[in-house]
């Protein structure tokens, strides 16, 4: 596959950031069993890990906006361009040695994703997508799942942990979900639930309290794949409202149908 100069420098930047996350990732391993515990030196591998990128990316494009989850936002002068970039989604399966974390990489130009980079450096996995370009991963085009019915259908979802979200509303959705679909799957890391989206692997998913860094290249992935992304209402606001439902036509209308489905009487 043909990939443009701007893609192959967020390749090379996720790939920076895979490294020292790989190298830090086995150290984890070892952390576990100490008292302690390895919290501190993940902190410090985050932060590593968007120091590499945000070097390399602004090396490229010094001009351009930065977004980072570990560092105050940079305006850049450019104003028509900015980088999303979580270095690390899936924290907390990374803490607990748990293989399933990813770097994710976007560019946004005029409030809108053109660009996308998610790695698993655990997998050696690397989805890229381009604004009508196609979705790859590795060097495989993707296309989303076609099955029609949720009845057919595997989805993922963020699950709110201890002190974020709305418990008691996620555990309402879920239970609607769960009576009208083949299984629910939690990945862990946004990212690369939507990134299995676009290669087939899930049908759908939804999940709200989402930040922007952890969705955006996510959301180019799953469209150049042929699939349908929409905030929780159906509109176009998901790095705004931090909401998403996603799958293909079929599934993406049924699972937010479902999703918005009203208490039931008692």
């Amino acid at each position: 596959m043909a990939r443009s100069a701007l893609l192959n420098v967020m390749v090379q930047a996720a790939f920076k950031a895979g490294k020292s996350l790989s190298r830090d990732f086995g150290e984890v391993q070892n952390l576990q069993v100490s008292l302690k515990g390895p919290g501190d030196y993940v902190s410090q591998a985050d932060r590593k890990a968007e120091k590499l990128i945000r070097e390399e990316l602004l090396k490229a494009r010094p001009t351009y906006g930065f977004l980072g989850e570990e560092s105050e936002e940079i305006k850049g002068t450019d104003g028509a361009h900015r980088w999303i970039v979580d270095p690390l989604d899936g924290t907390t399966n990374f803490l607990h040695g748990i293989p399933c974390f990813a770097s994710s990489i976007a560019l946004e130009r005029n409030g809108e994703i053109v660009a996308a980079v998610v790695l698993n450096p655990a997998t050696d996995e690397l989805y890229t997508a381009e604004k009508g370009g196609g979705a790859f991963l590795n060097d495989r085009r993707l296309r989303v799942a076609a099955r029609k019915e949720l009845s057919d259908s595997v989805v993922s979802c963020g699950v709110p942990h201890l002190g974020r979200g709305n418990h008691g509303k996620f555990l309402l959705e879920l239970r609607h979900v769960m009576g009208e679909v083949a299984g629910v799957r939690r990945m862990g890391a946004a990212s690369l639930d939507l990134a299995y989206v676009a290669a087939g692997r899930f049908d759908g998913m939804w999940e709200r309290d989402l930040s922007a860094w952890d969705i955006a290249a996510g959301i180019l992935l799953i469209r150049e794949a042929g699939g349908f992304v929409t905030d929780i209402d159906g509109g176009n606001a998901m790095l705004e409202t931090g909401t998403l439902v996603a799958g293909n036509e079929y599934i993406r209308k049924a699972l937010a149908d479902v999703v918005h489905r009203p208490v039931p009487a008692r």
